[in-house]
């Protein structure tokens, strides 16, 4: 019998995932199609019988807004939400903006799979003559935060997510849990990937293997010292959860018509 248990999702398909673009930290609304998929895994999880106490996000709209969603549509919309830049996406510096399928004919797949996928690989950082560098580094939200601008990231890797989002697990979510809090997340792909990655002590070279697609709650079921029972499981219709997986994995693939 589990002692705690965790909801994790990344949020629904944003703008720039449907034009398969590194997003990272530009701020960009849920998609027409993300909505839609919000709104479905609230459905799931009232069907399911889910009771929130309170709800983690980014500090970033698609995230948020995807936590809306779901609340709203579980009747919940009254939960508590606590934002932070800690629960951001992946910092992907000068690849923001970037399309992945040209990325991959431009500079292979594997590379692209690398940049995307691997654990302590960094990417070039963005640079102050990046068009999207001013979007990010004069937004007013990374001035309330706990971290000077001057000290916010440039480019991280994977290892580096996990650097800056545990201190958050540590101090303000782990706290919630044990205090025997109902948590949903509602965070980004490489976020998630970092907690779980944590949680379940996926090895440095299998995590590059874990993709999760959007908009797909993901239950944690945990002992009394937040060691996993089992494996993370995706809940929904497991064959379409299948098939948009392997979406996601080929966004960082040339496309046919392109090889």
């Amino acid at each position: 019998m589990a002692k705690y248990k965790l909801v994790l999702l990344r949020h629904g398909e944003g703008a720039w995932n449907k034009e398969n673009r590194f997003c990272s930290w530009v701020d960009q609304k849920l998609s027409s199609d993300g909505i839609k998929e919000a709104q479905n895994c609230g459905k799931h999880l009232k069907a399911l019988g889910f009771e929130f106490d309170l709800v983690f996000t980014s500090v970033l709209r698609r995230s948020i807004q995807t936590a809306w969603l779901i609340l709203e549509e579980m009747g919940q919309e009254w939960v508590p939400i606590q934002s932070s830049w800690r629960l951001n996406e992946r910092h992907y510096g000068a690849l923001i903006g970037l399309n992945r399928a040209e990325m991959a004919l431009n500079h292979g797949e594997e590379q692209v799979k690398i940049w995307r996928r691997s654990y302590d690989v960094t990417p070039p950082p963005i640079t102050e003559s990046h068009p999207y560098y001013k979007d990010i580094y004069n937004d007013r939200r990374y001035k309330c935060g706990d971290v000077s601008q001057d000290h916010l990231p440039k480019a991280e890797s994977l290892k580096d997510v996990l650097d800056r989002l545990l201190p958050y697990w540590n101090e303000k979510i782990v706290p919630e849990l044990k205090s025997g809090k109902m948590i949903l997340i509602s965070a980004h792909g490489n976020s998630s990937r970092a907690l779980l990655k944590h949680v379940e002590g996926i090895s440095d070279e299998d995590i590059i293997n874990v993709t999760l697609p959007t908009g797909v709650p993901i239950l944690l079921e945990l002992d009394e010292n937040l060691r996993p029972l089992g494996p993370h499981q995706f809940l929904g219709d497991q064959e379409a959860i299948q098939a948009a997986i392997k979406k996601v994995e080929d966004q960082g693939k040339v496309k046919s018509t392109e090889k």
